[in-house]
Order: structure tokens, then sequence, then C-alpha cells
């Protein structure tokens, strides 16, 4: 069945209170959507965000992200009050999150809708406890003692049985820290509970949610913390090596992600059972799960840990097939997309084939005039998702301007146009029409907005996943407009 959707993460919806919330202006998107005739809302990851505000560096693979836990919602639930939420700072500038300002008062707040609701919802919140507690735990006791050793990573916190997790430091700590503890499990019952609604909302409306899964986890999280023995670890607990990736387009001396690489022999003794769990959480959170890095299962890039760039790293062989029957036997069949881009060989195509999952095309990669390229729609099988560009990608008004004027002509002369002013509109409806079972578009394409919206620029620190949607943005002449498309190339929801 042919179908769309549009990329868009909680982060960038509008709210009063620095950054998109799972409340109103969710479900106002929602709406948005369905009037737009989608399918899809494809989203980035949602754990909570660590190191360079990024949400393929969390500090968890399993939690879900405080800051999107929606405040207005708690003030109507009686967990706090309207003039506690109006007095806080939350950033001058309504078109970019500010993270510093996010760290410094949010937790504040919640501490107080914790204080209050505690109590008053225990059963409820006990019932979501015991039955995540195979993750939840670990979270809790892990922020909590972040928090105590002043936000330095676990590698440095200054006493190494509690580093190294001895059964009598662990306890020792539960109990010093109980409160906190318990705070951070509760913002967990928080956001779950709205997640699920939220859900909701989008299913009895006929959408249904894209999630990402990045390939690693941080290694300041509670995963690398609570499971060491199946990561790439030395005796003092450092990665002996990083995941990153070759130099390409993005950057010439590779990408150096600094991420722990997995043991994947000690993975497969117990069956993938982390791995399981996690894609397990997922698929109760989301409709298809995105697999960041796809190509890491086949074979990934290892960089020893002594490197500063990633120009000198090794191709290692991943789980490969083994990995996806060993899910597939535990969870049934999984609506996966498979985000196979950067340097692929013909064992990775082999991976694809094997999983019969969809790859990704992406239309700002085909206009190059030196070289035939696969991301052009007329190369295209049906199983495949196409789109105009990624939250790695430019704008496509940004990406133009860095195009030579040979790439420039290629594009204009391949879809049809002659002025600049049509691109965005003339390059969504080209992957709308492609054999593509889906084509999805960034938000930003659909306002023809300029490189001051792009979302992240790889291999830079700073500046990226800050970019949020105007209110009023969504208007029904856009969304009438995207419908309109959809509905000429046979892909209304």
């Amino acid at each position: 069945m042919r179908n769309s959707g549009i990329l868009m993460h909680i982060s960038s919806l509008p709210s009063d209170f620095g950054i998109g919330t799972l409340g109103k202006g969710a479900r106002e998107f929602v709406d948005f959507l369905h009037r737009a005739g989608q399918r899809y809302w494809q989203i980035l990851p949602i754990g909570p965000v660590s190191y360079g505000d990024s949400p393929y560096q969390s500090f968890s693979a399993f939690a879900g992200n405080p800051y999107f836990i929606d405040l207005t919602q708690l003030c109507e639930e009686g967990l706090l009050k309207k003039g506690e939420i109006s007095r806080i700072d939350w950033g001058k500038d309504r078109s970019r999150v500010d993270y510093t300002k996010l760290y410094q008062n949010r937790f504040q707040i919640l501490y107080r809708a914790f204080q209050r609701g505690y109590d008053k919802t225990y059963r409820e919140y006990e019932a979501f406890a015991n039955e995540n507690s195979y993750w939840l735990e670990d979270y809790g006791l892990f922020m909590a003692l972040k928090e105590y050793f002043g936000m330095v990573s676990w590698t440095l916190w200054p006493e190494k049985p509690i580093r190294r997790r001895e059964p009598q430091a662990v306890h020792h700590y539960r109990q010093l820290l109980h409160d906190r503890v318990e705070f951070w499990k509760y913002l967990q019952f928080l956001f779950s509970r709205q997640w699920q609604e939220l859900l909701e909302y989008a299913h009895r409306s006929g959408v249904e949610i894209i999630g990402d899964m990045p390939l690693y986890v941080a290694m300041d999280s509670a995963d690398a913390w609570s499971h060491p023995q199946m990561l790439e670890l030395n005796d003092q607990y450092f990665p002996a090596a990083v995941a990153g990736c070759p130099p390409d387009a993005f950057s010439e001396d590779g990408q150096l992600w600094g991420n722990p690489l997995y043991r994947w022999d000690v993975l497969a003794q117990n069956g993938y059972e982390w791995w399981i769990q996690r894609v397990a959480m997922l698929v109760k959170r989301c409709d298809v799960i995105r697999i960041d890095h796809f190509r890491g299962l086949e074979s990934y890039y290892r960089v020893p840990s002594e490197e500063t760039t990633a120009r000198n790293g090794s191709w290692v062989k991943g789980p490969g097939i083994a990995l996806f029957e060993a899910i597939r036997e535990k969870l049934g069949p999984i609506r996966f997309i498979a985000e196979d881009l950067g340097f692929l060989t013909p064992a990775v195509y082999e991976l694809l084939h094997q999983t019969g999952f969809p790859g990704m095309k992406v239309l700002q990669f085909g206009f190059h005039a030196w070289e035939e390229s696969t991301h052009l729609p007329h190369t295209y099988s049906k199983n495949c998702v196409v789109y105009t560009g990624t939250h790695d990608n430019d704008t496509i008004r940004g990406w133009i301007k860095s195009c030579s004027s040979e790439d420039v002509r290629l594009c204009y002369d391949y879809l049809g146009i002659r002025v600049v002013r049509d691109l965005c509109w003339a390059m969504i409806s080209c992957a709308w029409e492609s054999v593509a079972e889906t084509a999805i578009a960034p938000m930003q394409d659909f306002l023809e907005l300029s490189s001051a919206a792009r979302m992240n620029t790889p291999a830079t620190l700073g500046g990226n996943w800050q970019w949020r949607l105007k209110k009023g943005a969504l208007t029904e002449r856009l969304a009438n407009r995207i419908y309109r498309i959809t509905k000429i190339y046979g892909r209304l929801a």
C-alpha cells in the first residue's frame, strides 16, 4: 500500500515551555497529519539526551526523555500549579530549544510534581515500576548517582565499588539516594502515561508513529554501566575501541561517534536477550522502527580508542541475520526500516535482502552530475522509503545553495523546473510520485525553510537539535496542499 508521512521530532513541536512535549502541541500535529492525508509521523529517538543534546546519545536505551513530559497536563492533574511554571525562564527564542535553560529548570519543577503525585498515584506507579523493573531500577539508580557525583560520566565516579556495581555498594546507594532514585523512576511513569495517551490519540486519527532506534548505546548510560559485559571495554571500564564511520561526503576525517562497541559473541550466548528487550520496548511505543546505521549489523567500523579521527578504523563482522532471527522468534514479525546509507557492500545488500526490510533513498544524494545514483527515483524498487532529506541533511533550500552549477542543472532538469522557488514542492512531488512504497519529507521542507532550520550537521558540536516549529505554521492551506499531492499520487492514508 502506498503511503506517506512527515518527519519532525517531538522537541520541534511548539509549546510554552522551551521544548515540544507530548501534550496539546503533539495532538495538534496529529490532527494536521490527519487533515493532510498522512499515515506516518516519523520522529527521532525519544530517550533522555546527554552529550551534545543529541537524541542519538542517550542516558538510556529504554527510558523516555523527561523534557517531553507536558507540564500543562500535570497542572490539569493537580501535580503542578500554573503560577509555578509561568514564572520560569524557558528561553527567549521560541524557534530554538535552549537546552541549558531546560537542564537548569525542568527537573526542579518536575520534582514538585513527583512530591505531589507519588502517593496519589502510587498503585499505578507501582504497577508500572514492577512491569519495567528489568531496566527501570538500574536507570533510576544511575541517574541518582550521576546527580550525587556531579553529573560526571560513570567511569569517573570517585568510588570504584559503585563504578563496578559491587552488590554492597549498590545496596548502600539505593538506601542513601532512595528519594532521588524514586524521582527518576517516577518521571518515567509520567512519560509512559503521556506517551501512551498520545499513541492512542494518533491511532484514533489513523496516524502511525515511526520510531528511531540508534544502533549503539552511549558510553555514559545506564546500559553501559549496568551491562558492561556486553561491551568492548578494558579492565578500567573504558572503551577499547569506539564506533564511527569512515571518511565520506559529510566529513573528510570520518565521524568518530565515541560509542562503545558490542561484544556480539557475548550477546549471542544468551540469545540476544538485551536486544530483544530493547526492541520489545520500542514495539510498545511505535508502529514502525527505523534502525539507525543498519549496515553496522553486517559489519561495523571499529576505531581504536586512542585515535583522534575515524580515518584509521577497520571493518569487523556484526551479528548479521542471526540477530533478526532471534528477535522474530521471540517477538514475531515487526515492521522495520533499514537506514542503509553510507559505505555499502554486497554483504550489506544481502543482509537487507534476507531481512526483507525496506531500505532508504534520499533525493538530495541523487543529484551529482558526475555519477549515476541509486537515490534517483527511476532506479527504485517498491520496497523502499524515499526521503527528500533526513535529520542529518540540510533543508532543500539550504542544500541547493551548496550544490555545484552542474548539480543544480541536473536537479532542475530532472524535476522539470526552472527557478528555485519551485524547488521544495517539486522535490516533494518527485518523492511522492515515485514507486517507493513510502515517501517522507521533513516538516522544514514543506515549509520551504532555509538552513537556519537544519536539525543536525553531522560531525559538529553545538547548535544542533534545536529547531522548533513556529506557532501558526500548520495552516489549513498547507494541509490542503499536502493532501492534494498525496491524493494525486495515490498515497492517501
